[in-house]
Formats: structure tokens, C-alpha cells, sequence
């Protein structure tokens, strides 16, 4: 789709970067690293100062100390940290279970192993999780439960009646938990990120992953991490070792002093609820009509007052007749049609948001 948005010349809030820049500071820590003289391998699992202070940060906001010597991995993005950890973990003859719409990388990894993707549809409007459905479709062979929250593409937030009904899940079984948490600090509306890590009986059998590409308007960057168990770290571990074996040092450096400097990242919510809110208020009155957003910087509008077009065929029409890039919902989905959705990117400057909203509110 941003292929097609470049050719066709369309306003891109389709692909999920934003069109601005990161902190100056950050950009100045990494020339600075780079001057110092770190531009050789780093260390495998990462930069031990980095993976102290992601110690500490996870510590202060989330209650859990994970060892930065044996229980934390730098990896080259959180799409290395999955395919490492589902690589790691996922046997022929495990299943998977993945909760859809699903990010797209993650049932590569699970068929590249072996494994078997078993899918939990969420619905529109709000994609809650049926725990009940859940619970349906655990087996003995269930090896991993993978959890995305907050959940790219629909904006859902899982609170801790959910994490209570995943425990509860997991009772009796051997399954561990992989959970994808990149846009913890990206929640709305007084809500707050229900990170795994606060939960001692999931965390005791999960891999934790994150992303600082999210937090600090790098995407391009590619650097994440993973906090697991030591018995668990050691395994995603293994696999890192050689597939990057180790993550561009002078990035890890300047990543930590922003770490350092601010663990909570308290002001990262805000900003962007105000560019989501900027955003609905430019559509308001146009026909699409957008779906519940509490997280991430995607928000999904219903078309059905515009066409009966399929998501695709629509997201195409967009680009080519009214210069505007939105992916469509159905290729999260297996199987099934998403329905008339397609999902907006709003981590983009007020100008691109005005200049886009002003051509589908024509539509």
C-alpha cells in the first residue's frame, strides 16, 4: 500500500510510521556513540548498560525485576524478538493460538516451525476476547498463547480482568505466553497498559516484548528487546545468536540514555491521543464511522455508509480516486472477511491529518 500511495502520489496514513522526526537529543546520543567509537559488535544479548536500565524501567512501572545479565535480549526489532522467541519455543505438532485480526508476522513464524496457527476472532465494534472461545480452543498441544496488547491493527487495550482470565487460562496447562506489548506507553482515556510483567503467575511462563521504534518515533531503526525467565531468555537467546547475533551498538547507547533519562515516558500517551482525537474530530462528518481506539496510533473506520466494496477493492478505490492510503483489515484475518473496515494511521503531523481527512470526507 505505501508502494501503491508513492506512485499514485496519496497521502500515506495507511502504514504505521509516523512523517515526523524523533527528539534531536536522540539523534545527537547516537552521532555522539558513533564518535566514541561504538561501531563494532555489540555483545550478543545487547549492551549491559541498556539492558540495567530496561531493568530498572520494567521494575518501577510494571512491579517485576528481570535480571539484565540473563533475563533481557536486545534483539533487531520486536518482529526479530517474536520470530526468535516463536523459533524458539514452537516444535512440529504445537499449536499456537492467536488472537485475529493478527499482526502479519506472527503466523509465518509459528508455520515456519512447524507449527499450528489456531485462531481466536475478535469482533467488531470493540474486539473484546470471548475467554470462553479461548478456553475452546486450548488443547494439549497448545504450546504458546500470543498475546498483542495494545492490539495493532483494531486499538484494543487488554485491562486485568482479561490477564485475570488468562491466568486462569493457563491453569493446567503447559502453555507459555508470548506478549507482544510495542505500544505499551501508547494508551488512552485514563486507561493504563495491563503489562504481563505485572502479573507474577503469567510472567513466571512469559516472554515480554517491546519496542523502542514505538516509543521513540524511530521505526526505521529496528531495535526491540524481549524479558523473559532466564530457563525462557535463554532459549530466545539461542536463536538471536544466529540470526542477527547482535543489534547496532551505537543505537543500543543513545536508546539507553534516553531510558535513563525518562522510564516512564509519561508524556507519550498524551501526545498521541491528541493527534487520535485531532484526527476524529477532522473526519467528523464525513460517512466513515470510527470504531473504538484505546491504544496504538490506528484507528479503524466503518465504511458501510460509502460502498459494499470488499476492504481491499475500497483501500485500492481510495488510492487511486481520492489520493488517500488506508490498509485494509482483511489480510489480519484467516479465513474471513474483516467486513467493511479499513485502519488509519494517525502518528502523523496535523497538516498531513488535515490534508487527508479534507479528501475522505469527500468520499
Amino acid at each position: 500500500m505505501s508502494r501503491l500511495a508513492e506512485e499514485h502520489g496519496a497521502i500515506n496514513i495507511g502504514q504505521g510510521f509516523p512523517d515526523f522526526d524523533c527528539d534531536p537529543v536522540l539523534i545527537e546520543a547516537v552521532a555522539r556513540a558513533m564518535r566514541e567509537g561504538h561501531n563494532q559488535y555489540a555483545p550478543m544479548p545487547g549492551i549491559l548498560r541498556l539492558r540495567e536500565a530496561l531493568s530498572r524501567k520494567i521494575e518501577r512501572l510494571y512491579g517485576r525485576r528481570y535480571d539484565p545479565a540473563t533475563e533481557i535480549t536486545v534483539t533487531s526489532g520486536a518482529t526479530e524478538g517474536i520470530f526468535a522467541t516463536l523459533t524458539a519455543l514452537v516444535h512440529p505438532g504445537d499449536e499456537v493460538l492467536l488472537f485475529q485480526p493478527a499482526f502479519d508476522c506472527y503466523s509465518p513464524a509459528v508455520q515456519l516451525s512447524g507449527g499450528t496457527p489456531v485462531f481466536v476472532t475478535l469482533r467488531p465494534p470493540h474486539y473484546r476476547v470471548d475467554w470462553d472461545e479461548v478456553r475452546r480452543a486450548v488443547t494439549s498441544r497448545t504450546r504458546v498463547i500470543l498475546i498483542n496488547t495494545p492490539h495493532n491493527p483494531t486499538g484494543t487495550v487488554l485491562d486485568a480482568d482479561d490477564m485475570r482470565q488468562l491466568s486462569q487460562v493457563l491453569q493446567g496447562t503447559d502453555a507459555i505466553v508470548i506478549a507482544d506489548e510495542v505500544y505499551e506507553h501508547i494508551v488512552f482515556d485514563g486507561r493504563r497498559h495491563e503489562s504481563v510483567a505485572c502479573h507474577p503467575a503469567i510472567a513466571d511462563r512469559a516472554v515480554v516484548i517491546s519496542s523502542f521504534g514505538k516509543t521513540y518515533h524511530t521505526t526505521g531503526w529496528k531495535v526491540g528487546y524481549c524479558a523473559a525467565p532466564a530457563h525462557l531468555s535463554a532459549e530466545v537467546a539461542r536463536i538471536h545468536q544466529f540470526v542477527t547475533y547482535s543489534v547496532n551498538g551505537a543505537l543500543q547507547h543513545a536508546y539507553a540514555d534516553m531510558v535513563e533519562r525518562d522510564p516512564l515516558c509519561t508524556a507519550l500517551a498524551p501526545f498521541y491521543q491528541e493527534k487520535r482525537d485531532l484526527f476524529l474530530r477532522l473526519m467528523s462528518g464525513s460517512r466513515f464511522r470510527p470504531l473504538p481506539c484505546h491504544g496504538t496510533f490506528f484507528q479503524l473506520m466503518d465504511y458501510s455508509a460509502i460502498t459494499e466494496e470488499q476492504d481491499s477493492t475500497f483501500a485500492l478505490r481510495l488510492i487511486r480516486e481520492h489520493g488517500v492510503a488506508a490498509i485494509p483489515l482483511t489480510p489480519f484475518l484467516s479465513g474471513e472477511d474483516a467486513g467493511p473496515i479499513v485502519r488509519f494511521c494517525f502518528a502523523k503531523r496535523p497538516e498531513t491529518l488535515e490534508r487527508a481527512a479534507a479528501r475522505l470526507r469527500a468520499v
